[in-house]
């Protein structure tokens, strides 16, 4: 959340690829430390943890009069949810 608000603040160049590398990089670790240990299950803790993402796809210019949906495949990402899933199917075919 922290990080939200110190590229939302600190960055006057808003460039797509830019954010994306930063939310990538910065944002997205912390949204998914531990996940495969905690996995949410309450619809509350997904909705928080998606909230993010969010709010950070409508910082990108151009986006904001999107629907969600459409924003994550104008921009190439998946949900969280998605990447929970994928994470759990992974695990499963390496045991």
């Amino acid at each position: 959340m922290q990080d939200r608000l110190i590229l939302t603040k600190t960055l006057s160049y808003k460039d797509t690829n830019v954010l994306l590398k930063l939310y990538i990089t910065l944002v997205r670790p912390q949204l998914e430390y531990c996940v495969s240990a905690w996995s949410p299950h309450y619809a509350n803790d997904k909705s928080l943890l998606e909230r993010v993402q969010h709010r950070f796809t409508r910082m990108i210019p151009g986006l904001k009069s999107m629907t969600y949906k459409k924003r994550f495949e104008h921009v190439g990402l998946w949900s969280l949810e998605e990447r929970r899933s994928h994470a759990d199917l992974l695990e499963v075919v390496k045991m």
